[in-house]
């Protein structure tokens, strides 16, 4: 008997990207961003099919959901009536979501924003509390934030999905990352700041 793939949109806090649930493991524990055709050539045969529908300007792969983010003046309705059979197209063919690793520090090419002399204890609590408190509630969202390094009492941090260019992600990041790692490390921790 045939799977039926059942497919929930989702609106997020970033008006030009759409949380889809498929109800499915995608990438156990992990994310991918492809923030153009480019970048998922070779890389997501899933994110490569998505492009495909008229637009999608970026694609992000959380562990159960795919967040898409639209050309500004596009319609949704537009853009998930293209959705839907690719991602039928997609899962028929039996082709694998991703085929490279999942996304994580040292995947992404950025600078190192981490000082050498850092405690690393310190570093082991934000990552910590970025991962337990942060990412979850980010995954929420249709996005992902993952931590880029520390220096000098500042947190880097690089947002995706939705979050990404998002008109709240400033707020999140002050008023929500921001306080709740100072409110648990107020000697380490002076600001947030986006990479």
């Amino acid at each position: 008997m045939e799977e039926t793939l059942t497919v929930r949109t989702e609106r997020t806090p970033n008006p030009n990207s759409l949380k889809y649930h498929l109800g499915k493991l995608l990438i156990p524990g992990g994310s991918a961003n492809f923030p153009s055709v480019s970048s998922a050539e070779g890389r997501s045969p899933l994110a490569t099919k998505l492009f495909e529908v008229k637009g999608v300007v970026g694609v992000f792969i959380g562990s159960d959901f795919i967040t898409i983010t639209r050309e500004d003046g596009q319609d949704w309705a537009d853009i998930n009536a293209g959705v839907a059979p690719a991602l039928e197209a997609f899962f028929e063919s039996g082709e694998a979501v991703l085929t490279g690793k999942p996304m994580d520090e040292s995947h992404v090419n950025v600078a190192d924003y981490t000082d050498k002399d850092a405690d690393p204890a310190v570093i082991g609590q934000i990552q910590n509390l970025i991962n337990e408190k942060v990412r979850p509630a980010v995954a929420q969202d249709g996005g992902d934030i993952i931590y880029r390094g520390y220096k000098e009492g500042i947190v880097y941090l690089e947002m995706y999905g939705a979050c990404s260019g998002c008109p709240s992600a400033g707020l999140t990041l002050k008023s929500g990352i921001e306080s709740m790692l100072r409110h648990h490390l107020p000697e380490a921790v002076k600001e947030v700041q986006q990479v």
